[in-house]
C-alpha cells in the first residue's frame, strides 16, 4: 500500500499566491505541504499594492533586496487614445492623495518567486516537486494522490493549481468561463524620458496599453489587442517592436530599445459558483480569472492566500463546514467587485458599441470632477481596508 502522509495543511501550486499562502501557514505553526512542478522562468512583471507589500513585510520579504530591485508606483494616469469622437479626460491618480508614498511596486517575478521559495523553505514548509492527481475527502480529512505515487492527507487543501485545478474539480466546484477576443502581449524595454514611477493605462480601440515603471529609464509593458495583431507584434524583431511601441507611445517615452523577454496569451475570465467545497479553499487562478487591467489579478490571489491562512490557522478543524462558508463569503463579494468593474471597461473598448463608449467616458469624467469619487476609488483599487487579512493590514 502506498504510504500516507500526514499535515494539518496541503498547498497545490507554486505560483505567488500558492507560496505566500504556504509560509504564512507554516510561520503560524500549521504543518504544511506544498505540492508544485518545477518552476519555469516568467517575463512578467507584477504591480503590487501595499496591503500586497505589507504581507511580503510580514514574511520577512520587505525591505531587502527585492526593494532594492524594483520601481514603486507613485502614481497612475489613464489615458483614451481610442480615436473616438468623444473621448474621456486624462486621468492622474498619485499616491500622495490618500497619504500613501506609493501606491504599490512593480516586482519582476523572476525576482519575486524564487526569493518566496526559499523563504518557504526557511518557514519549514514540505515542498514535494509534483502535481496532483485525484483527491478524495471524508468527514475529517482530504487525500491528494501525486503523480509521483505518494499520496497525502491533511485536514484541508488550498488549490492554488491554477485555471485547470485538479483538486477544484475534485471538490465538484463549478466555474463559469468566458473569452475575450484578446490577447496580451508582455515585455519590458528602456527609453530615454522618465516614466516619474508612474503607470500609463493607455485605452486603445481594442484594449488596454500598459506601461509600468521598472528600475532607471526602463518600463514593463502589458499590451492587449485582437489576437491576430498581438501574433504580429509577438513575431517583430527587437528593432520593429522597439519601433512599434514608441509609435503607439505617441513617443511620451522618448526613444525605446532594448527589448526584454516576451510572452502572449489569451484573455479568459473566470469566477465559481463557490469558494470552497469537501475541505478544499480555491486561491488565485483556481477560483478567477481577470484580463491584466488595475492590477487587481495577483493582488486579489494573495488576499486569498491571507484569508485562507487566517481561518486555517484560527481553526480547531480547518476543513469544516462553517471554516469552508465564512471563506466563501469573504472573497465572492471582493471577486464581484472587480471582475465586474474590469470586465465592463475592457468590454467597452472591445464592442465598439456607442452606448459603452459613452458610459465609459461618462465614467471616467464622473471621477475627474468628483474628489469623493476619486479617493473611494484609490482606496478600493489597494483594497478595502475593512476585509483584510491579518498579514496586510496596517500597523498602528
Amino acid at each position: 500500500m502506498t504510504p500516507v502522509t500526514e499535515y494539518t495543511a496541503l498547498v497545490a501550486g507554486g505560483g505567488p499566491a500558492g507560496l505566500a499562502a504556504a509560509i504564512l501557514l507554516a510561520t503560524s505553526g500549521v504543518k504544511t505541504a506544498l505540492i508544485t512542478p518545477e518552476s519555469r522562468s516568467d517575463p512578467r512583471t507584477i504591480a503590487l499594492m501595499a496591503p500586497s507589500i505589507r504581507l511580503l513585510e510580514h514574511i520577512g520579504l520587505w525591505p531587502g533586496a527585492l526593494q532594492d530591485k524594483t520601481a514603486p508606483l507613485k502614481g497612475l494616469e489613464i489615458v483614451d487614445d481610442t480615436g473616438n469622437l468623444v473621448q474621456a479626460p486624462r486621468l492622474t491618480f498619485a499616491a500622495s492623495e490618500v497619504g500613501e508614498d506609493a501606491f504599490g511596486w512593480n516586482l519582476p517575478l523572476d525576482l519575486l518567486i524564487p526569493a518566496l521559495v526559499a523563504r518557504a523553505a526557511e518557514a519549514g514548509v514540505t515542498t514535494i516537486t509534483a502535481r496532483c492527481q485525484s483527491a478524495r475527502s471524508d468527514a475529517d480529512t482530504i487525500a491528494v494522490t501525486l503523480d509521483n505515487g505518494q499520496t497525502l492527507s491533511a485536514r484541508v487543501a488550498l488549490a492554488a493549481d491554477g485555471a485547470h485545478s485538479v483538486l477544484r474539480t475534485a471538490a465538484g466546484i463549478a466555474v463559469d468561463r468566458w473569452n475575450y477576443d484578446q490577447d496580451a502581449f508582455v515585455t519590458s524595454f528602456s527609453h530615454t524620458a522618465d516614466h516619474r514611477c508612474f503607470s500609463v493605462e493607455t485605452h486603445k480601440r481594442h484594449g488596454a496599453f500598459t506601461t509600468v515603471p521598472l528600475p532607471g529609464r526602463a518600463s514593463a509593458l502589458v499590451w492587449m489587442d485582437r489576437p491576430a495583431r498581438i501574433k504580429t507584434i509577438a513575431a517583430l524583431s527587437d528593432a520593429d517592436l522597439a519601433a512599434e511601441i514608441q509609435a503607439e507611445l505617441h513617443g511620451s517615452l522618448g526613444l525605446v530599445s532594448n527589448m526584454g523577454p516576451r510572452r502572449a496569451f489569451a484573455m479568459r475570465g473566470m469566477r465559481p459558483t463557490v469558494w470552497a467545497a469537501k475541505r478544499t479553499l480555491l486561491i488565485g487562478e483556481a477560483a478567477h480569472l481577470f484580463p491584466p487591467i488595475g492590477a487587481q489579478g495577483l493582488n486579489m490571489s494573495l488576499r486569498d492566500a491571507a484569508h485562507a491562512a487566517d481561518l486555517v490557522a484560527g481553526s480547531a478543524d480547518p476543513g469544516a463546514d462553517h471554516v469552508l462558508k465564512e471563506y466563501d463569503d469573504l472573497r465572492k463579494g471582493d471577486l464581484w467587485l472587480r471582475q465586474s468593474a474590469i470586465g465592463f471597461m475592457n468590454t467597452s473598448l472591445l464592442a465598439a458599441l456607442a452606448p459603452l463608449d459613452l458610459a465609459r467616458v461618462a465614467g471616467l469624467s464622473l471621477v475627474r470632477m468628483l474628489p469623493p469619487v476619486r479617493e473611494w476609488i484609490m482606496r478600493e483599487g489597494l483594497a478595502p481596508d475593512a476585509s483584510l487579512p491579518y498579514a496586510m493590514r496596517k500597523r498602528a
